[in-house]
């Protein structure tokens, strides 16, 4: 079925046009070896148990590296057998020294479930294996037993940073065996979030060598571009890489689907969302095991909709479809993993939370809605339709942002793209003196070996940060040792994950009992970063397409972070409008060119929800707005900017109103161009036309305030800048400023390959949002920047 489907998309008058391009990837054979001799007899009569009697070629090179002691990272596909590459060694160290102990770190909870689920099938026939789980969900009790009786324990690193790390004393047997550390997904572990958990690494590395022991490091990582580099710059040590896979694959059509263009003055093409949501209703009317992946919660839950009412039409049963994405409560989350499993649930719509490899069963087509920022992101989930045998397709549904255009039109590019690399900054100022406090706490720092100056924290010299944390009162130095001396606990103000540790709670009021009390019932979780955007008061807050109005939101310091929601019945979901303000901190660097001025530095991005718009369900027309009073959120960050000549916007116009459209648009297409340049998510940059005016304490940003300050400035210096997305900057705006003669050239030739005539989401902005000169006073603008 699936075969006649695909050979009707392909061919159809409606659909075939759409199709910018196929490629087929054919079946291959699996690659044997042995099972290696030293595995203990034991361990491979339990294996033999599960239809393991050899190895794929690279589980044998995995073993062979392992057990000569080297730090193994292994990078292969989507279901071929990573797992077994550390479990293996594992199991033999735990059958062969009873007194040796092991950590497991997965990105999620789901995963830590999952793998003990893998690890207990394959342990039933051997001598009892102690293997726990240590969450958040880890009752206080059971945290007793699993400290004292694991020998391998499953973990995540927010634990591991925040539970275990800050209480090695409870921890101390734990610590002195350490034989293996197992990473899984450590593609996961990159931007801001893999700069902690690096650091995280560097104080368990500190604690084991204060123990006595020195574990070994074994990896698992989906494909990117620098598996070893990255590896390393995790762990701090030398790692061997095998990215040779030995798997078999079954066959695979991979599509590319450009949707219709609606209006061709004006460049506009029909929603993407709705076309991603017809064809995945298609595939999953006929009974195709079908995930769709979708890349924010709110399109999730609008695709959800939309699939869920088209299954209902087809089949009676919208039931077979469910949503799955971070915000919902993790019981919701382990019922659609089951149903997957069991083949109850036949279609999910997720956000990039199922990119990573939780057993979700068998699945038969991926719908990509929207390029997800990244190669090695798009392989990921497109890997997750087939398994190691068997004929799967991926269809990736186009949006009209220039990016995605770029990809959709370029196969070769596509297909032919190394992945990215995966970039992490361990000595990011503000995620290093965060560690520091977390590992004095932990141990005092001691002076270094040869006793000139302190321990060194990986390959870093600390003694400024050191020496600053003392004269903030944290610190006591005394017989050249750094003591912990605040009444505080680091580890508890500082998550791995975002810049704020306070979630929100989503409490729906809908019920009422007998007495018509409200009965309150938690339905969903929000962080800090995604609130104010998304749970502000009138905010449609839909779960499993499910709509809720938000009625009140509780976000003021003194009051519990709470956000109450009752059931309505409503045809249309909301999407909040924000203002957001950039001013300079400091400058670090500096190019001139005769057109314009580019610099590098530090600013800060203050930005605010001031109003939301209502977008009808189905036809995402938008059918009325609504205003927000919230306060604003502020961020230090690094950015490149470039300030063009005075004398070359004279010459280009004499309108500050069409040169400020012209500008704004050369900043919409610079900023969805870029991660083809940084090998970035186009979430990791933020884009903003400003000026050159320094931060003012106090300044609030407003809808208009940028504009009319660039309109009614004695002088008119409009600048364009491009800031990293997390407080602190990964490195994205140094490269940039590296980039930028190469950015220009390419912003001149996409806009110059566009049909529109007056600007359209695939170049410059949509023309009712840059004006209708928009596009000629770009392209001017450009023509200068590259002479």
């Amino acid at each position: 079925m699936l075969g006649e489907i695909l050979d009707d998309l392909l061919t159809s008058p409606s659909t075939g046009p759409c199709i910018t391009t196929f490629r087929q990837f054919p079946a291959r054979p699996p690659v044997f070896v042995p099972l290696p001799s030293s595995v203990d007899p034991r361990l491979a009569e339990a294996l033999r148990a599960r239809g393991i009697s050899q190895l794929y070629s690279h589980q044998g090179k995995a073993w062979a590296l392992i057990e000569k002691g080297h730090n193994v990272v292994v990078v292969t596909p989507t279901a071929s057998g990573k797992t077994l590459c550390y479990n293996l060694p594992v199991l033999q160290a735990l059958l062969g020294q009873p007194d040796a102990r092991v950590l497991y770190l997965f990105p999620t909870k789901a995963l830590a479930q999952d793998q003990l689920a893998e690890l207990e099938g394959i342990a039933k026939a051997l001598p009892e294996l102690r293997m726990f789980t240590y969450d958040g969900d880890t009752p206080q009790d059971a945290r007793r037993a699993v400290r004292a009786r694991a020998n391998l324990v499953l973990t995540n690193p927010d634990m591991l940073h925040s539970g275990i790390l800050p209480h090695h004393t409870k921890w101390a047997v734990l610590f002195q065996n350490l034989r293996y550390v197992v990473i899984d997904e450590l593609h996961a572990y990159r931007g801001v979030f893999g700069s902690h958990v690096a650091n995280v690494i560097r104080r368990l590395r500190r604690l084991c060598r204060h123990y006595g022991s020195a574990p070994q490091f074994i990896m698992a990582s989906a494909t990117i571009a620098n598996p070893g580099e990255l590896a390393e710059r995790i762990i701090g040590e030398g790692v061997e890489a095998i990215a040779e896979s030995g798997a078999p694959t079954g066959d695979k059509l991979f599509l590319c689907y450009n949707p219709p263009v609606v209006n061709a003055e004006l460049g506009i093409r029909a929603p993407y969302l709705g076309e991603a949501a017809k064809l995945a209703t298609r595939f999953l009317s006929e009974k195709i095991p079908t995930i769709v992946f979708a890349q924010s919660r709110l399109s999730t839950e609008v695709l959800l909709t939309a699939i869920k009412t088209g299954v209902a039409d087809k089949t009676g049963d919208a039931g077979i479809v469910r949503g799955y994405r971070g915000g919902y409560l993790p019981t919701r989350r382990r019922a659609v993993e089951q149903g997957l499993r069991a083949g109850d649930v036949l279609g999910v719509v997720s956000t990039n939370a199922l990119e990573l490899g939780v057993d979700i069963g068998h699945l038969d087509v991926a719908v990509l809605a929207g390029y997800p920022g990244t190669i090695a992101s798009l392989w990921q989930q497109s890997g997750r339709a087939g398994r190691r045998s068997g004929a799967s397709a991926a269809v990736f549904v186009a949006t009209s942002a220039p990016l995605d255009q770029f990809m959709v039109t370029h196969p070769d590019y596509l297909f032919g793209a190394s992945p990215e690399h995966a970039r992490v900054n361990p000595d990011n100022p503000f995620i290093l003196v965060n560690h520091l406090k977390c590992a004095a706490f932990e141990l005092p720092f001691a002076p270094s070996a040869d006793g000139d100056g302190v321990e060194k924290f990986g390959e870093v010299d600390v003694r400024p940060e050191l020496a600053a944390l003392e004269d903030e009162g944290l610190l006591h130095q005394a017989g050249g040792r750094w003591h912990w001396a605040s009444e505080t606990y680091p580890a508890d103000h500082i998550s791995l994950r975002t810049v704020t540790t306070d979630n929100f709670l989503v409490i729906d009021t809908t019920a009422r009992d007998e007495k018509q009390t409200k009965r309150r019932q938690i339905i969903a979780e929000v962080d800090w970063g995604s609130a104010f955007a998304t749970i502000y008061p009138k905010a449609i807050y839909l779960v499993e397409s499910v709509p809720y109005e938000v009625q009140e939101l509780h976000f003021r310091e003194d009051e519990e972070k709470v956000a109450y929601v009752k059931r309505v019945t409503v045809d249309y979901f909301t999407d909040a409008i924000s203002a957001k303000g950039v001013w300079i901190l400091r400058r670090l660097a500096e190019r001139e060119h005769p057109a314009y001025v580019a610099e590098q530095g530090e600013v800060l991005v203050a930005e605010k929800v001031v109003g939301f718009k209502k977008i009808k369900m189905g036809t995402l027309e938008n059918v009325g707005s609504g205003e927000v009073e919230l306060p604003q959120q502020e961020m230090q960050t690094t950015s490149a900017w470039v300030t063009i000549a005075a004398d070359v916007l004279a010459r280009i116009s004499r309108s500050r109103e069409e040169l400020i459209d012209g500008l704004r648009a050369v900043g919409y297409l610079l900023h969805h161009l870029a991660p083809i340049f940084l090998l970035c998510d186009i979430r990791d940059l933020g884009s903003w036309l400003g000026d050159t005016t320094p931060a003012q304490p106090g300044a609030v940003v407003t809808r208009e305030s940028a504009r009319r300050r660039l309109l009614e400035a004695e002088r008119f210096n409009p600048t364009i800048y491009l800031y990293d997305s997390h407080a602190g900057g990964i490195g994205l705006a140094e490269r940039v400023f590296d980039v930028l003669p190469l950015l220009f050239e390419r912003g001149r030739d996409t806009l110059g390959a566009c049909p529109c005539r007056f600007g359209c989401p695939s170049c410059v902005g949509p023309v009712n949002e840059v004006g209708r000169r928009a596009k000629a006073t770009a392209a001017a603008l450009l023509r200068e920047l590259t002479r």
